[in-house]
């Protein structure tokens, strides 16, 4: 018995009228939809059973429909339409590329830093098969971070780099490495939330570490570390406070006298600067941001930091110190567990080798161009973007004006940098709708909303992105 007659016997008894009856019996058997579907699936490399499914799923909608009252005969052609709409939905991928419209430089929920074209490359290249561990001039097994970790260290002025998945991952592992079963001194106003509920303290537990907290939120003086030390003691950790800043009446000591200390009584000491300030530091318009390079310069033993932030490369932890140390944490089981993979090792490498070249690295790491552009530029783009904009279809009103926008990723809190936004209106619509047709949009456009308004800001948005972002926004204000 076909499904719809046995649906129909089910409600038989149910009080459906005669139409319904009629157009019950009418529903298309699914392989008649499947016949009209297949030769557009094929050609658009829709997976047989993602059209078997949303044929099936158009024809329970169908059938709801007449049971709910809707006798409208419905014809296979029209079946076949809405079940290909459907499979063509699902068969966008999750993750796609999308314009960065907010301003926000390193918007964590867009993947923060963008990388530099060389690094793109890299990953493209190893893609295949890649001499991930494998020395060319031997022949034999090679060493996966022997790209990466001789120019960590050279850049970080140590005896040796290396480097994992994230600087959440560097944390746990140098903790459990060098300190495992032992005690860990940080100061109160340290004890940071990384992000996604994970806490310092938790990170002290998964490591096997105890945590010794030291002085109060807003001050903690060396003497209060001095006086947590134990024989049980096994390092200092000072943890930059990316995501806040705690302002007036406020003291946490330097990493001079934190290296000295650790000097003195014999233990380790360990620096975890989170942005990865590499350039940064340098410039005193961002002045805040810690230099990785001071750390280490100052006596400490490791420091972390992030790959994905101020440095602009993939998502890693960078790891650096004393040659010794960085081979006991490569020697942790943990190590394999974090590793990265071959097309971030690719990417990671070219990001740093730009790095070597200050310079260079300004104009050639998206990351720090966008910070480094200029009011002047960016007014001038936003005003030929409003020119643009103000003649399409759609539009009630374009202005262009000062703004101020997070550099995000938990880098420099509470600085926000001045900017040159574009405001939109459409005609008969609210904000979140214009919003919204910008996010359906190929790529979508992620712009801010704020007092009825849509604000795009053309920091974020690359030279190479305007033509298609500004058509993306056409189709949107034209209800495509």
């Amino acid at each position: 018995m076909a499904r719809s007659e046995r649906q129909l016997g089910e409600h038989s008894g149910q009080g459906l009228s005669e139409d319904s009856r009629q157009a019950l019996r009418g529903l298309p058997a699914i392989h008649l939809i499947l016949d009209r579907l297949s030769s557009i699936g094929s050609a658009e490399l829709i997976a047989p059973a993602v059209l078997a499914d949303a044929a099936r799923e158009t024809l329970d909608g169908a059938r709801a429909r007449i049971l709910g009252g809707d006798s409208t005969p419905t014809c296979v052609n029209r079946l076949a339409e809405e079940a290909l709409e459907l499979a063509r939905r699902r068969h966008v991928p999750f993750h796609q590329r999308v314009i960065n419209a907010t301003g926000i430089v390193l918007h964590t929920n867009l993947g923060r830093a963008p990388l530099p074209q060389s690094a793109i490359d890299a990953a493209c290249a190893v893609a295949r098969y890649s001499n991930l561990e494998f020395d060319l001039d031997t022949g034999k097994r090679g060493r996966r971070l022997g790209g990466v970790g001789p120019l960590v260290a050279r850049l970080m002025g140590a005896e040796a780099g290396t480097a994992v998945n994230n600087c959440a991952g560097a944390t746990v592992l140098v903790l459990r490495a060098l300190c495992g079963g032992r005690e860990v001194v940080v100061s109160r106003g340290q004890l940071v939330e990384i992000g996604g509920s994970f806490r310092l303290p938790e990170i002290f537990k998964v490591a096997g570490v105890k945590l010794v907290e030291v002085g109060s939120t807003n001050i903690t003086r060396v003497e209060d570390y001095a006086a947590a030390i134990t024989p049980d003691t096994a390092a200092l950790l000072r943890v930059h406070t990316a995501n806040y800043r705690i302002t007036g009446h406020a003291e946490m000591p330097g990493v001079e006298s934190l290296g000295e200390l650790a000097r003195q009584r014999g233990i380790l000491f360990v620096d975890d600067v989170g942005s990865g300030a590499l350039q940064t530091a340098r410039r005193r318009e961002f002045e805040g941001e810690p230099d990785p390079r001071a750390g280490l310069a100052a006596g400490a033993h490791i420091t972390l930091m992030s790959g994905d932030k101020l440095l602009g490369g993939p998502q890693s932890g960078l790891i650096a110190g004393n040659a010794d140390l960085v081979r006991k944490v490569e020697k942790d089981p943990l190590f394999r567990a974090l590793r990265l993979d071959k097309m971030t090792l690719a990417a990671l490498e070219a990001t740093l080798r730009i790095h070597l070249d200050p310079e260079r690295a300004w104009r050639e790491i998206p990351a720090l161009a966008m910070l480094g552009a200029s009011g002047d530029e960016l007014r001038k783009r936003a005003n030929t973007w409003a020119s643009l904009l103000t003649a399409i279809p759609g539009v009630e009103s374009v202005s262009v004006v000062q703004d101020q926008s997070p550099v995000g990723g938990g880098s420099f809190p509470g600085k926000d940098q001045p900017t040159w936004v574009v405001t939109i209106r459409a005609v008969g619509r609210s904000d979140e709708e214009l919003s919204s047709a910008l996010r359906r949009q190929s790529p979508p456009i992620i712009c801010r909303v704020q007092e009825g308004h849509v604000l795009v800001d053309p920091r974020t948005v690359a030279p190479s992105e305007e033509a298609e972002f500004l058509a993306a926004v056409k189709c949107a204000l034209a209800g495509k």
